[in-house]
């Protein structure tokens, strides 16, 4: 029975006006639009706080002879006094018990000698005004009336106590947040403030990628405390552990799932990657426990904006990238942004050198006041060998013959290659039905191509010497797509407040893959001798695998606020999956069909504005599906409690505190009656603890820190030992990054950044036969901004050490990379 049948009959004639209503159609979307705007009694949140503060109704800006005039218009009272500070050559006034009705404002260069003038809503019934000059700071005189505000401004007049700090004015009218963001995709759908989500989540802005110039997604997911890689950093996939299980599979583009980027993630058009640790069925649907990576691409500007970057660095790094965007016509309602970057460069590994590609166009479409349609696409490369590794034996552990070279290949140069395509395409279609009300429909293909020739290791012999190989060739196809339609809503019930998120869920993976192995001559680690081994005729392993997975996912979430202090969240999803699967290789096929129901309940208590307190409680839905055995399982499920404590500490500076229990069930275990298969009775658990910071500590000095403690074992499992620890998962880990730049005199512009990344000691296998042990690297950063221009210097493994990122098994563990120098530049136009 198909999935629509079986939804069909468990709801029976309601199926049809669910699926119409949540699937993005414009018949039942419209008539839940009615229903919302005729329910004339009920006040949303927005109107609420429209009634305690007051309205500003249109801004206004008129030229004077002495330079312009701002108007704030208000329907009923007039705003307190603004309060002003000093931003570079920015005035920045602040009024309090206000809000806009409507949009944001912005015009820019009004008057000779103002650049730019912009009014926009704050958090809290705040409104800020920001006038910015083109040489020097305004001066602005404060009147009020019986219809609001206006303010007289002059141009060129520097104001006493200026603090030169830069001041990034953002066209699509937000706060530029720096360090510090407040809000995520991967929360709750919603522009819900992170405070408010019952949930641990960690951003990695834009700023911090740039300052660190992180180009690939372990380099950036190295500031998440719990966040640590599995594989080797020059590996193709990136695959990583959050909270101690993996989380390869649950990859978002924009709050779209798209697991292609476990295997090509370039970060180009990336412009933050939200972290959002433990279970996220919810929303997002299928996935692992332990947590979600979401990437946020940069999208078209309503100015024109151009950016060029030339970066050079020891191992034959060369490297470029451009970013364009700016209207297509008069009207600018027609956007486009255009990323493209190219990277080449060698390796301290033997005959392992990389090649990086990526071009990745938008283009934003206001169809009406109320509808915008944005199509994205992007089209990735990477050419480069695969990396397995070297032995414990004579690198972590004692060998008699001594110690292996950390650039050893022990793979064969001539077959030596994987080749990663993917081109992903989509449209996100966005349509407010009121200020309440509004939907998007958003639909995302994704097409990937792997083929790659290579030798690796299998073991090593008893001389501890000699590693045994094989070779292996594998063209692997996964065609994937997302079709996601969810309506957002805001209303009231007596003084309580809703936010709603209904939505439904539809998608598909279509996996080919054709892998064969051969032996091949074994290798000599501490005398290679390359170039004189071919493949024989013996077959180590071969499969020819079909693999269809699809689902459809129903699911709903409210977020209930009674009054300022506390915060509800309740949620659930209805999945129904079905995955069939065949191995031409060996003649074996399986299908199955099954539904799991996820809950998620939190709450968000306020006892002063800067802290929230939350307690939360989660659960996860994964298919599983292990190629290799030749059948397919149950699912796995997991669990969640998690407590915490979010904080504003000071003005542009926040920090959360998590305690969480996991526990993951369904894991494959040996069968005790029939050792050659397996049954689903294991179980892992983790608990930690998790600390992040992150913001402005003083005008300049910026700062993105974090601590884990992660205690991950093995609860129950036929083959292991119980209370052995989950492999490449550290006890301790932290991590700080911090930054300085000069605000004035002749060496404005000038800037530092130095980083500490510590991983403790951690098992190499499940088995814990033996560890990997801790490290501490250090990274730093020389930068010099002026203007359009900024120039930097990246030191990366400042002091040289030896460390080992990760290991898959006694014969393949990861050394990390050797002190590495990376300098580039760039101009914005």
């Amino acid at each position: 029975m198909n999935i629509q049948n079986r939804l069909r009959r468990r709801l029976g004639p309601q199926y049809l006006g669910l699926v119409l209503a949540l699937s993005g159609s414009w018949v039942g979307a419209l008539a839940l639009s009615a229903a919302a705007q005729t329910n004339q009694g009920l006040l949303t949140t927005k109107q609420v706080a429209q009634v305690e503060a007051v309205q500003i109704t249109d801004v206004r800006v008129e030229a004077t002879d002495t330079g312009l005039q701002v108007v704030l218009e208000t329907a009923d009272g007039t705003p307190t006094e603004p309060t002003t500070s000093v931003s570079g050559d920015a005035l920045i006034l602040e009024i309090s018990n206000a809000v806009l009705v409507g949009d944001g404002f912005e015009e820019f260069a009004p008057a000779e000698g103002i650049a730019v003038v912009q009014v926009s809503e704050l958090s809290d019934s705040r409104v800020q005004v920001a006038i910015k000059g083109t040489d020097a700071v305004p001066t602005a005189d404060v009147n009020t009336d019986v219809t609001g505000l206006v303010l007289s401004v002059m141009p060129g007049i520097t104001q006493a106590g200026e603090t030169r700090e830069p001041l990034r004015i953002v066209v699509t009218g937000e706060e530029y947040e720096g360090y510090n963001p407040s809000s995520a995709v991967v929360g709750t759908r919603t522009d819900t403030p992170l405070r408010d989500i019952p949930q641990s989540i960690r951003i990695v802005p834009q700023d911090v990628i740039e300052d660190q110039r992180a180009t690939t997604p372990l380099e950036v997911l190295q500031n998440v405390p719990g966040v640590v890689p599995s594989v080797s950093p020059r590996g193709t996939f990136n695959q990583v552990l959050i909270r101690g299980f993996g989380a390869s599979e649950n990859i978002l583009v924009n709050g779209t799932r798209d697991n292609t980027n476990q295997i090509v993630t370039i970060l180009s058009n990336v412009e933050r990657v939200e972290v959002l640790r433990g279970p996220a069925s919810v929303l997002f649907g299928q996935g692992t426990i332990g947590g979600t990576v979401n990437y946020v691409t940069k999208q078209p500007l309503s100015e024109p904006f151009f950016s060029l970057e030339a970066s050079a660095g020891n191992f034959s790094l060369y490297g470029g990238s451009i970013d364009l965007s700016g209207p297509l016509d008069e009207e600018q309602k027609v956007l486009y942004r255009l990323n493209a970057s190219a990277e080449t460069s060698e390796n301290f590994v033997d005959f392992y050198d990389i090649q990086r590609y990526q071009v990745a166009p938008v283009l934003s479409w206001q169809i009406g006041d109320r509808t915008n349609l944005t199509l994205e696409a992007d089209y990735s490369e990477r050419d480069a060998p695969a990396d397995f590794g070297i032995p414990a034996e004579g690198t972590i552990l004692p060998n008699p013959n001594g110690e292996i070279d950390r650039g050893r290949f022990l793979g064969e140069p001539e077959f030596n290659s994987a080749q990663n395509r993917v081109f992903r395409v989509g449209y996100d279609l966005e349509h407010q039905f009121s200020d309440n009300w509004q939907l998007r429909s958003a639909l995302k293909a994704a097409f990937l191509n792997f083929d790659r020739e290579t030798v690796f290791p299998t073991f090593l012999d008893a001389d501890q010497r000699t590693i045994n190989r094989g070779y292996n060739v594998q063209d692997y196809q996964d065609n994937i797509y997302d079709f996601d339609n969810y309506v957002v809503g805001e209303f009231s019930t007596g003084n309580i407040q809703h936010q709603l998120v209904a939505g439904l869920n539809l998608n598909r993976q279509d996996t080919d893959v054709f892998d064969i192995g051969f032996e091949i001559a074994p290798l000599d680690i501490f005398n290679p001798s390359y170039g004189n081994s071919t493949p024989t005729d013996a077959v180590i392993f071969e499969s020819d695998i079909t693999n269809r997975t699809q689902g459809l996912g129903l699911y709903v979430q409210d977020q209930i606020s009674f009054g300022d202090q506390f915060i509800v969240l309740l949620g659930g999803r209805y999945d129904i999956a079905s995955q069939d699967f065949e191995n031409a290789a060996n003649g074996t096929e399986d299908f199955r069909e099954y539904d799991a129901f996820s809950p998620r309940i939190g709450v968000v208590y306020k006892p002063i504005e800067p802290i929230s307190l939350y307690a939360s409680y989660n659960r996860s839905f994964q298919q599983t599906t292990t190629f290799f055995r030749g059948a397919l399982g149950e699912p796995e499920r997991g669990t969640q409690y998690e407590v915490g404590l979010k904080a504003d500490i000071a003005d542009g500076l926040s920090a959360t505190l998590a305690y969480y229990d996991l526990t993951r069930s369904n894991v494959e275990t040996s069968d005790p009656n029939n050792p050659t298969q397996n049954i689903q009775v294991g179980e892992q658990r983790s608990r930690g603890i998790e600390l992040d910071i992150g913001g402005e500590i003083l005008p300049g000095w910026n700062i993105f820190a974090g601590y884990a403690y992660t205690d991950a074992e093995i609860t129950r499992d036929n083959n292991l030992t119980v209370g052995n620890q989950l492999n490449n998962i550290p006890e301790h880990a932290f991590n700080i990054w911090t930054t300085y730049e000069i605000q004035e005199g002749d060496l404005d512009g000038l800037g530092f950044g130095l980083g500490l990344f510590y991983t403790g000691d951690r098992q190499g296998d499940l088995a814990n036969t033996f560890s990997v042990p801790s490290y501490l690297r250090t990274d730093a950063a020389v930068f010099y901004k002026r203007n359009n221009f900024r120039a930097a210097l990246n030191f990366r493994n400042l002091f040289d050490a030896d460390y080992f990122v990760s290991a898959q098994n006694r014969n393949r563990v990861f050394p990390g990379e050797p002190f590495t120098l990376v300098g580039s530049i760039s101009w914005e136009f």
